[in-house]
């Protein structure tokens, strides 16, 4: 096992990745009072519900469960709710440990409940996911989407603890695994040129699931967003870098309806699109783009997207979360592992980067 600790000034919390971890010795210091909220879904419970239950009461609390559909659709205030009423119902106060077990949406939704339930109570994450894992169960980002736009609606949460147990990848579904490793992929482009080559020699066997690559992957992409993290909590900067590929790809999930591409695959085409406006700029060249398109398409990412109208699209991004005064700000490539946030660019560049990663209408 390896551990990770996220600086957050006189805060602190630890990030436990391995194998077949003891879930029950690493959290119990994490969990606060004796009431437990499991949040999960369908798909999970299914596969781990009954094991993790058992681990917390074997350290006697008292445990209830909120078992949510499974699906980016169903990130949303009418899902949020049922948390609230597990809650409620079970009549947990604030003394309570809400724990997320699951993907990125259920640990965005959880951390939404546990960062509004009674103005705030203590939270686990359990990410099954290898997106969750590198990405989005570390930072304390939490939320639900809107029609207009994807995770506009949420607040900032840190939990108390992650735990990333290479297990759990063992039952992910291989256009999940994919999914995720466009995360992977993303700290490599935008801050590491040496995981980049690593990944380029390592992608067959990740894709295999070889654990101890897998939990390198895990490690390397937790190190660096603990270290951004640090630096800037709430993204009033440098934090923004790990958005590459984000604001594209958001408009691509918002335009096909959330869920029809996973946000791993939106994010893929979404980096490719970035990676052409910054060869526009001249930072990258031909060769640099191709590379980007290779390390996706080898781990069967989609590097087109379908046809979205430009205006639409452009409609979409104008609501992104990076807009500031009106003014669009894109997370751009200067090289091949340094990412830069630019706003620097001509329409039609923008436009070029888009329509030239689409399929034909």
């Amino acid at each position: 096992m390896q551990t990770l600790y996220v600086e957050l000034g006189t805060r602190r919390y630890p990030i436990f990745i391995g194998q077949s971890l003891d879930s029950a010795e690493l959290l119990a210091p994490y969990i606060s009072g004796q009431q437990v909220m499991i949040v999960t879904n369908t798909t999970v419970a299914a596969l781990y519900l009954s094991y993790y239950q058992a681990q917390f009461e074997k350290l006697g609390k008292k445990i209830a469960v909120c078992i949510l559909p499974d699906g980016e659709k169903y990130k949303n205030f009418e899902q949020l709710h049922l948390i609230f009423d597990a809650l409620l119902e079970a009549g947990f106060n604030r003394d309570c440990t809400v724990v997320a077990l699951g993907g990125g949406v259920i640990g965005d939704m959880a951390g939404y409940a546990a960062a509004s339930f009674q103005r705030g109570v203590n939270f686990i994450q359990i990410p099954t996911t290898l997106l969750s894992q590198v990405d989005s169960s570390v930072g304390g980002k939490t939320g639900i989407n809107h029609p207009l736009g994807k995770n506009m609606i949420g607040a900032f949460k840190q939990p108390e603890a992650v735990i990333a147990d290479m297990r759990v990848l063992e039952t992910l579904p291989e256009r999940e695994l994919s999914a995720g490793m466009a995360e992977v992929i993303k700290y490599a482009l935008l801050c590491d040129a040496d995981f980049l080559l690593w990944l380029e020699q390592n992608m067959p066997a990740l894709m295999q699931r070889d654990p101890a690559l897998l939990a390198e992957a895990v490690y390397r992409c937790c190190a660096h967003k603990a270290r951004i993290v640090a630096n800037d909590e709430t993204e009033k900067g440098e934090r923004a870098l790990l958005n590459l590929g984000h604001t594209f790809g958001h408009a691509i999930e918002s335009y096909l309806g959330y869920g029809v591409w996973l946000h791993g695959e939106a994010v893929a085409t979404g980096m490719v699109m970035a990676a052409t406006l910054s060869e526009q700029l001249g930072w990258l060249n031909t060769q640099d783009v191709v590379r980007v398109k290779h390390i996706l398409a080898q781990a069967n990412l989609p590097v087109t997207c379908p046809y979205i109208p430009v205006e639409q699209f452009l409609g979409y991004m104008a609501h992104d979360k990076k807009v500031l005064n009106g003014q669009l700000r894109l997370i751009l490539l200067k090289n091949l592992g340094q990412a830069v946030i630019h706003n620097e660019f001509t329409q039609d560049a923008l436009i070029e980067s888009i329509t030239s990663n689409q399929l034909p209408a």
